[in-house]
């Protein structure tokens, strides 16, 4: 009964102290487990300190030592060094000191000797002489008494919580991506508040005219902290940024991020449906292309595409109102919110060039795939050809589409901002281009910070996919 007892709580006990010891040698890791888990951790430091000093393991490490001593493996390792400290002063033809080179040769060998016991000890303590006196081992020890356990669960619940998030691959490689979204946001916001700062242009004599006074000017720019120093502002910028308070806009006085909030759905929908309309079009064509290589199907599709990636936004925008709107007066020319028929020619415009690249990467990426030799060994078992294209070709040539198609969702979002020019869209991608030749600091900051947060979130999406579509991707991601 006993011994089932011990056995169960080992049976969990284990994996912990592994977890737990893998963690600190990520450095990352390492500073957060070690901070989050402070009181625990400092406990295991005094139990780990006062284990070394007298322990076991410290006896044998000592055990070790004089051996090696006493096989003359010492005076083996000075001759060495000496030789090659002799040598080295030679080749580079400096003056040798007696004193210096002894005390170097003879750091070398303490320094060796010691790593050398410290070996030896941890091998003997693995055949089960001695228990480990690492910290991560004091950690492996205390953790298998349900006391220390409890202790550490609740005093230690952020350091646990974590350890669950390490444990699971899956939530770990989110949250790292999601991580990685948070600097890559304050690194834009440092990026384009600095070029906003540098810039000529002057928001309070842009913003008054030409007529205002000193007085004004001065007033405007101590209202909205603009005679502060660069690092002063860049740290208000950052943290209002941070806890999403985005200020008022210079011009008008508005709440940045409510006007954000109200502008950006319409810019968003507008890539979503492109980006729809995109895959529909684009995903068929291109496999289509590929399974009739060289063929005049090919040949055409691949010239629309390569028309679709030469025409610019605005030319084609332009040519689609004279066209759709003027001449035939089947669509309205500028957008009307509530009106769906208003919304067809700006998601066309701004999914033509999406289409285009991702036809073109489609056939790229299935012709790769078609010569590789699993489907000619799929061929040679006698599947179907549809079968073959459909559950072996494109399922592995996934993994460039998806990137290609989120990198131009990306620039769709960024250059959203002539279509909606074009077409009067009153939407974030218009709003930073009004707002940046004031330039209006708080409202661009705004618009191109929300802006590369849906960029990394479109990112981190791509990224779990790509685990989704490749079982490869999906080990890698259980051994990291």
């Amino acid at each position: 009964m006993g011994a089932a007892l011990k056995s169960q709580r080992s049976a969990w006990h284990a994996p912990v102290g592994r977890l737990y010891r893998k963690m600190l040698g990520i450095p990352g890791y390492r500073f957060w487990l070690l901070l989050l888990g402070a009181p625990v951790n400092l406990f295991v430091l005094a139990v780990w300190l006062t284990r070394r000093s007298s322990g076991g393991y410290a006896e044998l490490r000592a055990a070790a030592l004089e051996e090696l001593k006493a096989s003359g493996h010492e005076q083996e390792l000075r001759e060495e060094f000496a030789r090659q400290l002799a040598a080295k002063q030679r080749f580079f033809k400096q003056a040798p000191s007696e004193a210096e080179n002894k005390r170097e040769v003879e750091r070398r060998v303490q320094e060796r000797l010691q790593a050398r016991a410290e070996e030896i000890a941890a091998k003997r303590a693995e055949q089960g002489q001695v228990p480990r006196d690492d910290y991560a081992a004091t950690f492996e020890s205390l953790i298998a008494n349900p006391i220390f356990a409890a202790f550490a669960a609740v005093i230690g619940l952020p350091m646990v919580a974590l350890m669950a998030l390490y444990a699971n691959p899956y939530a770990k490689y989110i949250f790292e991506r999601l991580l990685m979204t948070l600097f890559v946001v304050v690194g834009v916001s440092a990026l384009v508040f600095t070029i906003l700062h540098l810039s000529p242009m002057n928001p309070a004599a842009n913003i008054l005219g030409e007529t205002a006074t000193a007085e004004q000017i001065e007033s405007f720019n101590r209202i909205y902290g603009l005679d502060q120093s660069y690092l002063v502002q860049l740290w208000d910028n950052i943290r209002g940024v941070l806890t999403l308070d985005l200020g008022k806009s210079f011009a008008g006085n508005e709440d940045v991020a409510a006007t954000i909030l109200r502008k950006f759905p319409v810019t968003l929908m507008l890539a979503s449906f492109s980006l729809v309309l995109a895959l529909l079009v684009a995903l068929p064509i291109g496999i289509l292309s590929a399974s009739r290589r060289n063929s005049w199907l090919d040949y055409s599709f691949m010239f629309v595409a390569l028309i679709g990636l030469s025409i610019p936004n605005f030319w084609q925008g332009l040519v689609f109102i004279l066209g759709f709107s003027v001449k035939l007066g089947w669509l309205p020319a500028t957008y009307t919110p509530g009106n769906a028929l208003s919304f067809i020619m700006p998601v066309i415009v701004l999914g033509t060039g999406l289409t285009a690249a991702v036809a073109r990467m489609t056939r790229s990426s299935t012709l790769e795939v078609m010569n590789e030799d699993y489907i000619l060994t799929a061929k040679a078992k006698g599947l179907g050809r549809r079968t073959v294209l459909t559950k072996h070709t494109v399922r592995n040539a996934l993994i460039p589409i998806v990137t290609v198609i989120g990198l131009q969702f990306g620039g769709m979002l960024g250059g959203a901002a002539i279509t909606e020019k074009v077409f009067n869209i009153s939407g974030l991608g218009s709003y930073i281009v009004d707002k940046q030749f004031v330039p209006d600091i708080p409202a661009v900051m705004g618009g191109v910070v929300y802006t590369a947060i849906v960029i990394s979130l479109v990112n981190v999406v791509i990224d779990v996919l790509y685990a989704f579509i490749d079982p490869r991707i999906r080990t890698k991601m259980k051994q990291y």
